[in-house]
């Protein structure tokens, strides 16, 4: 009788001895971090097909990347939460049952809080139901996939929340940006004509910097038409370059372009160019990397939230002194002084010159990647070949930006000053925002020399 017990306790799991009682194994339904990726891409196709311009287009990314890092760092102890780190940032609460997928949790926060940023975000719900789709077909249960939704959903809308905070929804009561007169203020360029963009974009909130001004780099060469002034001397080179450029700059500079607002003109018709900003450059570049490398879920979320971040600062930054200074384009300057024929390489982007916006970012996202990634990691870059154009291979990070900067004096859109002063920007933004973004007891010891 004893031993009849004895097995039928055994079947139910309640054996009786220590040696015989075993916890519950937990279920994993991992997710590859390609799919984080897979968000990113879908992000960026939207990007384009709203034309968003690329200081909005960092914000965008930062505020869904952080929905996503924010979910994993309540059950990853590898990561750790923004608060305290970011300006502003909330304390989220802990659900009170674990998660059983937090990595699937995490894609869905940052698919909703994405989807609720971006103009055209309600076209992500088809990224959202095709991301379900994929797990319940792969086995995972229904009542999981259901409640990683619903979380994702709960630190998304807390992440939301704290965007509506930052003042962007406030810069369209403030009075329409009217160009400066004056021989040397930025005025809009042809074909288009396009206004200016975000001229109070240094009101949003930072998430690191104590103010759009900490980084204010010295004023740019003074305007001064006369031969032989150093602003002459600028306005020269940007000529004399356009007139010599060889096939591999001009390659440069179409490489680097993310002109989002870019037009052609074909005869009487003018057709938009939609391609994606400079910072979903670098965001593809980081996901580029991240699959070389062959990083993990967190990890390749954290790079991403963490680049997303200094990308915004950056452009914060760069945009406070693109209208402090105001300083005219090289394409204005030289047809009204030099040759009224002159077009540039690329086509002018409507805002202010100085600084060169790819400059500032391009230098600040290769210190983020090179932190992660080593200063010689090399990688093929192949984000550019949807728009026809070969992939180019780098030795470092900061040899991409080195060439992204420089593009830009190829491409005629900017003088060599705004092109260096970026430059040092951004490397001493990216420099100072690092220890104070990343875990101090593991993070800032391993951090290579900048």
């Amino acid at each position: 009788m004893r031993s009849v017990i004895f097995l039928l306790l055994l079947a139910t799991g309640l054996a009786v001895g220590p040696a015989c009682r075993r916890a519950p194994q937990p279920v994993s339904y991992a997710m590859p971090a390609a799919r984080i990726n897979w968000v990113v891409d879908r992000m960026q196709r939207l990007m384009r097909q709203d034309v968003t311009n690329p200081p909005l287009a960092a914000r965008f990314y930062a505020y869904a990347m952080l929905a996503g890092y924010e979910v994993l760092a309540q059950s990853d102890s590898a990561l750790v939460s923004m608060h305290g780190r970011l300006r502003d940032y909330p304390r989220l609460a802990r659900p009170a049952r674990r998660c059983q997928a937090p990595q699937l949790a995490a894609l869905f926060a940052m698919l909703h809080t994405a989807g609720k940023l971006q103009p055209s975000g309600t076209q992500l719900a088809a990224a959202v139901t095709a991301l379900g789709d994929s797990c319940r077909r792969s086995g995972v249960p229904e009542e999981v996939v259901a409640e990683a939704q619903a979380y994702g959903q709960q630190v998304g809308t807390a992440l939301l929340a704290y965007a509506k905070q930052d003042g962007y929804n406030r810069i369209s009561n403030y009075p329409r940006y009217t160009p400066t007169a004056g021989r040397a203020y930025w005025s809009p360029t042809p074909p288009a004509f396009f206004g200016a963009v975000e001229p109070y974009f240094n009101r949003v909130r930072p998430f690191v910097l104590t103010s759009a001004a900490q980084f204010r780099p010295v004023p740019p060469t003074a305007f001064d038409s006369l031969p032989g002034s150093g602003f002459a001397g600028l306005m020269r080179e940007v000529y004399q370059t356009s007139r010599t450029l060889t096939a591999e700059q001009r390659t440069i500079a179409a490489f680097w372009d993310c002109n989002p607002f870019a037009l052609r003109e074909d005869g009487h018709l003018r057709l938009g160019l939609k391609k994606m900003s400079p910072g979903g450059h670098w965001m593809a570049i980081a996901g580029t990397a991240c699959r070389q490398r062959n990083t993990a879920f967190a990890q390749t979320l954290q790079i991403h939230a963490v680049l997303a971040v200094v990308l915004t600062d950056a452009f914060i930054c760069c945009w406070d002194e693109k209208y402090r200074s105001n300083r005219i384009r090289p394409e204005t300057v030289i047809r009204r002084y030099v040759d009224p024929t002159w077009k540039p390489l690329l086509q002018t982007p409507p805002f202010p010159e100085y600084l060169s916006g790819h400059s500032v970012i391009s230098t600040a996202a290769a210190e983020v990647l090179t932190r992660y990634f080593g200063p010689d990691f090399a990688y093929a870059d192949a984000t550019e070949q949807s728009y026809g154009l070969p992939t180019r291979r780098f030795t470092s990070f900061r040899q991409a930006a080195a060439e992204a900067a420089i593009s830009r004096l190829y491409g005629g859109i900017h003088f060599r000053d705004a092109i260096e002063r970026g430059q040092q920007a951004g490397l001493a933004y990216a420099t100072w925002a690092l220890p104070r973004l990343l875990d101090h007891r593991a993070d800032v010891a391993a951090a290579p020399a900048p």
